[in-house]
């Protein structure tokens, strides 16, 4: 198995001393652990107070994280979401249908009474499974 920090440019930069994302080659598989992705932009800055701006721009976060892991939003096998208040799931939930309607993940939703900065109400883990790049 071969470990891969995964750092691509343009996105959040981490809060702390872990990954955007972390690349594990398992067989002709790369599976992809993509961690908790938070609506700040690349200066830490929030995006939108908005729940359906957070929420997509969470999911473009996470598609460019996976594009720099070789892979597409259609890879995802899993997602977790953490909202700050469980009200707003009927509006996550629509944009999170649009955006996984291929993939289908297996998926988590926890409330949780405060996330990592102020502001943000949504925070989104995922995993995807992309194809290894065999002629490498």
């Amino acid at each position: 198995m071969y470990r891969t920090p995964v750092v691509p440019q343009g996105v959040t930069p981490p809060l702390g001393a872990y990954s955007p994302a972390i690349s594990l080659d398992v067989g002709d598989t790369r599976l992809v652990f993509v961690s908790g992705q938070i609506p700040l932009d690349p200066n830490g800055v929030l995006v939108s107070d908005d729940i359906e701006d957070q929420t997509r721009f969470v999911f473009d976060q996470i598609a460019a994280v996976l594009a720099a892991a070789g892979g597409t939003l259609d890879d995802l096998v899993k997602v977790q979401i953490y909202l700050t208040d469980i009200g707003e799931y009927p509006a996550v939930s629509a944009i999170r249908n649009e955006y996984l309607a291929a993939s289908r993940p297996v998926s988590t939703l926890i409330e949780a009474p405060t996330l990592v900065h102020p502001g943000c109400r949504i925070e989104i883990d995922a995993v995807a499974a992309v194809a290894a790049d065999v002629s490498a």
